[in-house]
């Protein structure tokens, strides 16, 4: 096959061509003649400035769907925190209420109370990676000058 096939998808962009692209927009080259049978060559980059303000700009984005992301993550952890220990409530009250099945709902309240430490665990952990992603959207964020 000589040809290759690109698709173009609406979510699924290949960055790759577009990189081609910018990387060929961005010099220009011209050459003259001169009466005296001499050629002049010039060189002139013309797009870089635009080009590596497009990379910021993705990156930018990038980093604030990062950001949302791990927000959206620490959110369904702080979820899970507060049912396991309204389990582990549950449990605790079920032991006081029923004598006879007492061990039982004591292992369940410990086993909850577990779960309670690791999804605070993870909730701190998302916390930080969203941070994280803050800070690299905040490197990436696009300078507006007004002069």
């Amino acid at each position: 096959m000589a040809e290759e096939k690109h698709h173009h998808h609406l979510f699924h962009h290949h960055k790759e061509d577009e990189e081609v692209a910018a990387a060929e927009a961005v010099v220009v080259q011209e050459t003259t003649y001169g009466g005296d049978a001499s050629y002049t060559e010039t060189t002139t980059v013309v797009a870089a400035a635009a080009v590596a303000a497009d990379n910021e700009e993705e990156e930018y984005r990038k980093h604030k769907k990062e950001e949302k992301e791990h927000k959206h993550k620490e959110h369904v952890g702080e979820l899970g925190a507060i049912a396991a220990g309204a389990f582990a409530m549950h449990e605790k009250h079920e032991a006081k209420k029923d004598p006879e099945h007492a061990h039982r709902h004591k292992l369940e309240e410990r086993i909850a109370e577990a779960a309670v430490a690791g999804a605070g665990g993870y909730v701190l952990h998302e916390h930080h990676e969203k941070e994280e992603a803050e800070d690299e959207a905040k490197e990436h964020k696009k300078h507006h000058h007004l002069f």
